[in-house]
């Protein structure tokens, strides 16, 4: 089993930024590979990017590539989500997840991770 817990989410303006973390325990984290995912109110879960268990990897969605970045500290067992240009569209809850990684794989489909956490929101005003 792999525990996650987010933290970092909150309230800011159009154009400001954010940086979520999500701290993970109860497996060798080095052997996970992990995402990012959102879901904003009345609509699906959707991907936001993904990072590979080596940290040689990351892959982005189209509307984050170039305002998002994703990246991890195997030693402090967390990954991070840092958002600058935050966009009212960017309103969500966000979670982290994980799954056992391969490489320098990432993994975009919310199949196939096999632990989540519980989310923290993020609210962008315009």
């Amino acid at each position: 089993q792999v525990q996650l817990v987010e933290s970092g989410g909150g309230l800011v303006q159009a154009g400001g930024s954010l940086r979520l973390s999500c701290a993970a325990s109860g497996r060798p984290f080095s052997n996970y590979a992990m995402g990012w995912f959102r879901q904003a109110p009345g609509k699906e879960r959707e991907f936001v990017g993904a990072i590979s268990r080596s940290n040689g990897n990351t892959y982005y969605r189209d509307s984050v590539k170039g305002r998002f970045t994703i990246s991890r500290d195997n030693a402090k067992n967390t990954v991070y989500l840092q958002m600058n240009s935050l966009k009212p569209e960017d309103t969500a809850v966000y979670s982290c997840a994980a799954t056992m990684g391969y490489g320098d794989s990432v993994y975009s489909q919310r199949y196939q991770y096999d632990y989540w956490g519980q989310g923290t929101q993020v609210t962008v005003s315009s």
